[in-house]
């Protein structure tokens, strides 16, 4: 007993040393510790996953708001050849006139207004909670910049740019490296859609002169024409192929009383 005593009355760090459950006691805290998961770091893979679309079937406007010294994006697709959702006009700054506003659009058109109903996403990451897109008016021109809601998440980049000034509804006309893409999940198309780039401008992976720029960078205008040049009419070519909507939020983009025209 008084050999046990002793024992007791010696400093912990002592007894772990001599007794012969020591290692078993630090494998279980070790284990304790290793257990505890990471924190995601800022833009880690998405759960959704991303689907191709027909970009001749949107069109991206920068829609003026209240006397049109600001403005919004906006999205206008083309779900079925039924009636016209939007014309496009000629010039630089190209005009468009939203004709879904002046009809009940119901599985017809789609129109993507906000966060909802479009986000931007870097290769796998869905950054929908780290930038948001917003439409500034620069010198001659109305540029759709992802403005990161955080500082050290990324930089500001320009997406699209009007190629001119004005202030009525002006179609948007993405920059070298940036496609619109749709979400999904477990294979389903959502409606909700991404400004997608395989990397980050400036990245290693972007071939010189093709990626997107970031504010201040002097890239000149593309020259392509843009999706929806022209809107398609009730008997043109075929119409987009039907989507199978899921767990977007049509219910809300897509209705007749939706807001932003």
């Amino acid at each position: 007993m008084a050999i046990c005593l002793v024992s007791l009355a010696m400093p912990f760090p002592a007894l772990l040393r001599r007794s012969p459950l020591a290692g078993v006691v630090v494998a279980l805290a070790a284990s304790t510790v290793s257990a505890v998961p990471a924190l995601p770091p800022a833009g880690a893979a998405s759960l959704f996953q991303t689907a191709e679309l027909n970009p001749d079937n949107f069109v991206l406007v920068a829609a003026p708001i209240g006397d049109g010294t600001r403005a919004q994006l906006n999205i206008y697709e083309q779900i079925n050849s039924r009636r016209p959702c939007f014309a496009v006009a000629e010039g630089r700054p190209a005009r468009v006139e939203p004709l879904l506003a002046t009809f009940d659009f119901t599985g017809i058109c789609g129109r993507y207004l906000d966060a909802n109903g479009y986000s931007v996403r870097i290769g796998g990451s869905d950054l929908a909670p780290a930038y948001r897109l917003s439409v500034v008016r620069v010198n001659d021109d109305n540029l759709l910049l992802a403005v990161p809601t955080r500082s050290g998440v990324g930089p500001e980049m320009v997406v699209a740019r009007t190629l001119g000034p004005g202030t009525d509804y002006l179609r948007l006309v993405l920059e070298p490296g940036w496609q619109l893409m749709r979400r999904a999940y477990n294979g389903r198309n959502l409606g909700h859609v991404y400004f997608y780039r395989d990397t980050w401008p400036g990245a290693p992976a972007d071939v010189a002169g093709s990626g997107g720029s970031t504010v201040g960078d002097a890239v000149p205008a593309p020259e392509t024409t843009a999706p929806g040049a022209s809107a398609p009419g009730p008997t043109g070519q075929s119409g987009p192929v039907p989507l199978d909507v899921q767990l977007g939020s049509d219910a809300l983009l897509m209705g007749p009383g939706g807001q932003g025209l």
